[in-house]
C-alpha cells in the first residue's frame, strides 16, 4: 500500500486539534503533527496577506487521500483550504506497516 502526507493549515489550535482528533478518530489518518503557530504570507483576493496558522502534517494511506481532502474541505473554516498530498517515497518499514493498520477502514 502506498502512504502519504497530506497537509493543511489552520487558523487556530483549538480548530487544528478538533480536525486532527476526527481524521485520527475516524481512521483516515494514522497521526497528524500539529507544529505551533508560524506566519504566513499569501496573495488572496489580489492583496498580500499576513495571518498566523498552525501546520498540520497527516501521515496516512494513499487510497484514503480522498476520504481526506473531501472531509477537510467540509469542515475547514477557510474559503480555499491548502490540501497537499505528498508521496512517501521511503520509511521505516514497521512504521509504515503501523501507518496502513491505523488507517484500514472500519
Amino acid at each position: 500500500m502506498n502512504h502519504m502526507i497530506v497537509m493543511t493549515t489552520m487558523p487556530d489550535m483549538a480548530s487544528a486539534e478538533e480536525l486532527a482528533d476526527n481524521l485520527v478518530g475516524d481512521s483516515l489518518a494514522a497521526c497528524v503533527n500539529i507544529l505551533p503557530v508560524m506566519k504566513s504570507i499569501y496573495r488572496w483576493q489580489g492583496k498580500c496577506q499576513h495571518g498566523a496558522e498552525h501546520q498540520l502534517i497527516i501521515k496516512t494511506c494513499a487510497d484514503r487521500y480522498k476520504e481526506i481532502e473531501s472531509y477537510i474541505e467540509k469542515h475547514h473554516p477557510y474559503e480555499l483550504p491548502e490540501i497537499i498530498g505528498l508521496p512517501i517515497q521511503q520509511g521505516l518499514a514497521a512504521y509504515l506497516t503501523w501507518v496502513t493498520e491505523n488507517c484500514e477502514k472500519n
